[in-house]
């Protein structure tokens, strides 16, 4: 069965960092996937979850920093395997990680993740699963139990089990997002991840030694007590998702919650967090 999707083609100057917040906007907002180009960025959304202001909460669309005009049209059925094909590259990070597609040639390095994300974010280009890669990276994690909230494609479960990590749970709300990682963890044969599809609401009773939430920042607002109910004393939560200016209002609810801010990671105004329980 074919799917309708409105297709909208957004010009932006100054390209970067326009596109790459663009893109993180659009997809809080529901767009499914997007191609960048040369001009700016293609996004995709179904026309069911489609409606006529669709927009009106894209904050990047009234930042005077930026000028962005765009123009919508009805697509009968894309192609995204293909479309994704032709613009995908891979990615390294720290020397030690690269997240590539089928397609890419084997590199030498320690953690090769294989990852094919259709609709699903985060392959790495964006700069929150990119930090958050780096913080596993340097994060003793074998033999913690990790929770994935928000998995996307699966990418950062993937890698925390390649450096020993077990068991896992990575839990997205997103229907696309959960089959994705279902794919993605198969495809890098990791054993110890278990997939849900819902929301925080299914961490009920659970404990994680270590949770990684790269959501957006009114969710993890919301959800940053459930984290904490899951961590033990000498628990670990990592959170992304969020701009450098909303750092105050983060670290706030996170103190509310006997969390101490412990470490940060920042890249084109977005950041990555580390926390900690605060004895």
């Amino acid at each position: 069965m074919s799917t309708t999707y409105i297709g909208y083609t957004f010009k932006v100057q100054p390209l970067q960092p326009g596109v790459e917040i663009l893109i993180a906007e659009l997809g809080y907002a529901g767009f499914e996937s997007f191609v960048e180009n040369e001009d700016g960025v293609n996004a995709y959304i179904q026309k069911d979850d489609w409606n006529a202001s669709i927009l009106e909460n894209i904050q990047i669309l009234e930042n005077k920093e930026f000028q962005i005009s765009y123009q919508h049209e009805e697509i009968a059925q894309v192609n995204w395997n293909e479309e994704w094909e032709k613009n995908f590259e891979a990615i390294e990070v720290d020397g030690e990680c690269v997240v590539r597609a089928p397609f890419h040639e084997k590199p030498s390095v320690t953690y090769d993740i294989i990852i094919e994300p259709k609709m699903s974010f985060g392959t790495g280009h964006h700069e929150t699963t990119h930090m958050m890669l780096q913080h596993i990276l340097k994060t003793d994690v074998k033999n913690k139990k990790v929770l994935d909230m928000g998995c996307g494609t699966g990418v950062l479960a993937i890698l925390a089990e390649m450096r020993g990590a077990q068991p896992l749970d990575a839990i997205d709300i997103d229907n696309w997002c959960y089959l994705n990682t279902l794919e993605n963890v198969e495809r890098n044969n990791c054993k110890h991840i278990s997939t849900y599809e819902g929301d925080v609401s299914l961490l009920k009773d659970k404990k994680y030694d270590i949770i990684i939430a790269n959501i957006n920042r009114n969710i993890l607002l919301n959800d940053i007590h459930q984290y904490t109910a899951c961590l033990p004393s000498d628990g670990v939560l990592f959170l992304s998702g969020f701009y450098t200016e909303d750092i105050p209002i983060i670290t706030e609810e996170c103190a509310k919650n006997k969390l101490k801010l412990v470490d940060k990671l920042e890249k084109n105004n977005w950041v990555a967090l580390k926390f900690v329980i605060s004895q």
